[in-house]
């Protein structure tokens, strides 16, 4: 029984399996990606990318972002009205998102179970649980406003 790869490793073997060179700025992204914890913006990691190796654009890690998506080493979300988020493909899961403070909950993807089979059941809808996000408000910032109302 072989060892499980690493997960750089595995994003290498993933693009080289493709049949597409592993390049520079490939690397590096597929680094910064394992280093990231959480969801980041394609400046995000860009900024964590041109750390590692100036000379890469803006635009390569837009179209490395396309391409590792393509692959099935990230997905992306939008979470709320911000910027589209990328993450390693892993662990499906949904987001809360506060529409106070911006701040957002990974919550695994049974909790869309049911709502996923009605939906195809009564629209022939399938959820595409990797990019869903509920809007609202979170309990801190629900504390703060019951606060603020009592004063």
């Amino acid at each position: 029984m072989s060892e499980p790869l690493d997960p750089l490793a595995e994003i290498l073997s993933s693009i080289r399996g493709s049949g597409r060179r592993v390049t520079e700025a490939k690397r590096r992204l597929a680094e910064v990606l394992v280093a990231t914890t959480g969801h980041r913006t394609a400046d995000e990691l860009t900024t964590a990318v041109q750390v590692l190796s100036p000379e890469v654009s803006t635009s390569t890690v837009y179209r490395l972002l396309d391409e590792f998506e393509e692959l099935g080493v990230v997905v992306h979300s939008h979470l709320g009205h911000a910027a589209a988020v990328y993450h390693l493909t892993g662990t499906v899961h949904g987001h809360l998102v506060c529409q106070r403070c911006e701040a957002t909950v990974e919550i695994p993807a049974a909790h869309f179970d049911a709502l996923s089979r009605e939906l195809v059941t009564t629209y022939g809808f399938m959820l595409d649980r990797h990019h869903v996000a509920i809007s609202g408000t979170c309990a801190r910032c629900r504390e703060s406003v019951a606060v603020t109302e009592h004063a």
